[in-house]
């Protein structure tokens, strides 16, 4: 679980330090075969949003942890990280609320990104 945590905090660390905002880490482990947990952030435009992906993965790599398939990251509207365990999916401001994960995934178990050391800006 301490490795899990790590991860999440590096992950996490990475958004915050490209102004990402809007943080939110679900445990879907109990609800989902796919992966164990989601992270999700917003961005307001798509560079932003393809700065962050490229933080997580620059962040991640220097940690050891390996994002395995990439997504949406010519566009940057909506980018998703498959790092086996975890999904991050760094989303335009715009796009957030479209699909609308967190109520998607509402039975999962919504963590604070403060319990991860990291203050979360709505």
């Amino acid at each position: 679980m301490v490795e899990i945590n790590d991860k999440i905090k590096t992950i996490l660390n990475a958004c915050d330090d490209k102004k990402g905002y809007n943080f939110t880490v679900i445990n879907i482990s109990k609800i989902s075969t796919v992966c164990d947990y989601f992270i999700i952030c917003s961005g307001n435009s798509d560079r932003q949003t393809q700065a962050i992906a490229d933080e997580i993965e620059l962040k991640s790599e220097k940690s050891g942890y390996k994002i395995y398939h990439k997504e949406g990251l010519d566009t940057g509207r909506w980018i998703l990280l498959d790092m086996d365990d975890i999904f991050v999916h760094v989303f335009h401001r715009d796009e957030r609320d479209i699909y609308d994960l967190e109520t998607l995934w509402g039975e999962g178990e919504f963590i604070d990104s403060e319990h991860f050391g990291i203050k979360n800006w709505k």
